[in-house]
């Protein structure tokens, strides 16, 4: 197996558990033996338990020594709640260590030069594009910024109507992107929605399963605005944990949720033009459905441009079939 092969397959182990990792990272790694076979593969586990690398190494015992670790994230170089990566890279015996990122945090960082001064072959950069990208995005954003990372995701049909003229809007896209939602919610941290979200539609902003079970990690349910909401509402049953942040100030609730790294921004057009203009949207992503609707409800409001030349730009970094639908994922250009 090469080195990018082996990426993939750890980043396949970083998807399979991101959401349940933080603080730490949800790191995928994977460890060739000296025949470039896979000895051991492994994921972070949640905090207190080890990382990926030490997990694959354990799964490739002797099979490590003058074999290849091929890591999502830079090793680490500290001593947090477990020690550092690169003592138990070193311990076992590896010859070489691929990664795909740096670690942004000065104090975790260097993990690459101290294995190089070691004398390991080291090689950095492999797929650093999907990972930074894929199961690192969010992760990554908030070690650069302090902030959490904020998607907006939205279904509309293909003249970008979220409803009918009559309100109805169930349902724009199919079972299939209903189902997608709800995995993306079962990793995120916290669901955002606003008031008018909840008076209109009641939601539940639960992560469900196919069968219509709860999925087994719930996203913190966050409803923003300043009008009282129903003590009936199905958003604050005891089927997850609630916050009702009472304001309108995109800022405000980022501030609020500082503690949070992925948000998934679902609320309405007023709520979702709101973050748009402050500028606090890191990613969007709009599942869309081929039916048209017609009508005045749109999926955005206000977004304070005026002409074309004060336009938002974005630029795609993702398409893909969900079912019968597309689903864009758009960045900031």
């Amino acid at each position: 197996m090469n080195l990018e092969a082996a990426m993939r397959l750890a980043i396949e182990q970083s998807d399979r558990v991101k959401g349940a990792t933080y603080p730490n990272p949800p790191v995928g790694a994977v460890i060739l033996d000296s025949d470039n076979d896979v000895a051991g593969v492994g994921a972070t586990e949640p905090p207190g338990g080890p990382h990926a690398e030490v997990l694959a190494l354990r799964r490739a015992g002797e099979r490590a020594v003058g074999g290849t670790a091929v890591v999502t994230l830079e090793p680490c170089n500290h001593h947090g709640h477990t020690p550092p990566c690169v003592d138990a890279l070193v311990a076992a015996g590896v010859s070489a260590v691929a990664y795909a990122v740096a670690d942004p945090n000065p104090v975790a960082a260097g993990g690459a030069s101290r294995l190089a001064d070691i004398g390991l072959e080291v090689t950095a950069g492999v797929l650093a594009d999907q990972v930074a990208g894929g199961p690192l995005r969010e992760w990554l954003h908030k070690q650069r910024t302090g902030q959490p990372h904020v998607t907006w995701k939205f279904a509309t049909s293909v003249d970008g109507r979220s409803a009918a003229a009559d309100g109805s809007s169930q349902w724009i896209t199919s079972e299939a992107a209903r189902a997608d939602v709800h995995r993306r919610r079962a990793v995120a941290d916290a669901v955002l929605v606003g008031t008018g979200t909840v008076f209109v539609d009641d939601p539940l902003l639960t992560a469900r399963l196919p069968d219509g079970s709860l999925a087994e990690r719930q996203p913190l349910r966050v409803v923003v605005g300043e009008r009282e909401i129903s003590s009936e509402a199905k958003v604050l049953n005891d089927d997850s944990r609630t916050m009702v942040i009472r304001t309108r100030d995109p800022h405000e609730v980022i501030k609020a949720l500082s503690d949070r790294t992925d948000v998934l921004l679902e609320g309405g057009p007023t709520l979702a033009g709101a973050f748009l203009r402050a500028g606090v949207i890191n990613r969007i992503l709009a599942y869309i459905g081929p039916i048209l609707l017609g009508g005045p409800i749109t999926a955005i409001d206000d977004v304070g441009v005026l002409s074309i030349a004060h336009a938002q730009r974005w630029r795609f970094d993702g398409v893909e079939s969900i079912g019968p639908d597309v689903l864009l994922s758009l960045v900031p250009n």
